[in-house]
């Protein structure tokens, strides 16, 4: 399977929000990739510490052609390689690996690494970042964005990390370009009971906030 080029810019912008995906089977998968296609959100993250990560990967991509389907806690070289030929369209990592950056910049491979202070900020989008995932976004907050942008306003900030429903409007406010939710957007109790319905509502709630900024 190509990855070239194969990302759609376009449709992550419609509402730039990467779903993680951690732990959960292809099934529950499956039912959360139609919720994103009916919410309008077309990005979605599986980790590489989840089981059957690979055949997961490529299912929904071959199921889901409309989603951005892309690998996250990829921390390595070998977790980049079986991503990649599992078919994933972008890399998500926790950490700044530099031979994971460039060998993705090298393909065209969209590439999100994870940092945290000013100087692994700066020097993952030096690398080449797309978008610069920091972490976790719990601990500092919008200010700490509006604070990072005041002198490196070219960089892309992706907050990730503790965003929800009711803070996410404050972290774009403050200059974020995307935000990166897990179990705030993949409710928990809506899942159990299989309420997807709900959860299209919940999901659609959570873009009505941003709307302002897309």
């Amino acid at each position: 399977m190509t990855n070239k080029s194969s990302f759609s810019w376009e449709r992550h912008q419609i509402t730039p929000i990467v779903g993680i995906i951690r732990g959960l089977g292809i099934e529950d998968v499956r039912e959360l990739a139609k919720v994103h296609e009916n919410s309008e959100f077309y990005t979605v993250e599986i980790t590489m510490n989840t089981t059957g990560v690979t055949e997961i990967i490529a299912k929904i991509r071959q199921e889901f052609p409309k989603l951005n389907v892309g690998a996250g806690t990829v921390c390595n070289l070998q977790d980049l390689e079986k991503a990649l030929s599992a078919g994933a369209q972008f890399i998500v990592t926790p950490i700044i690996d530099e031979a994971v950056i460039k060998s993705c910049v090298k393909q065209n491979i969209p590439i999100f690494p994870g940092a945290y202070t000013p100087t692994e900020i700066y020097k993952a989008w030096s690398l080449g970042a797309s978008g610069v995932k920091v972490f976790p976004a719990t601990q500092l907050g919008p200010r700490y964005i509006k604070d990072v942008l005041a002198p490196l306003n070219n960089i892309k900030l992706v907050p990730t990390g503790g965003i929800s429903k009711e803070n996410i409007k404050s972290f774009f406010e403050a200059g974020a370009v995307g935000a990166g939710l897990g179990s705030t957007l993949y409710n928990k109790e809506l899942i159990d009971k299989k309420d997807y319905v709900g959860l299209q509502k919940h999901f659609i709630s959570i873009r009505n906030e941003i709307t302002d900024f897309i």
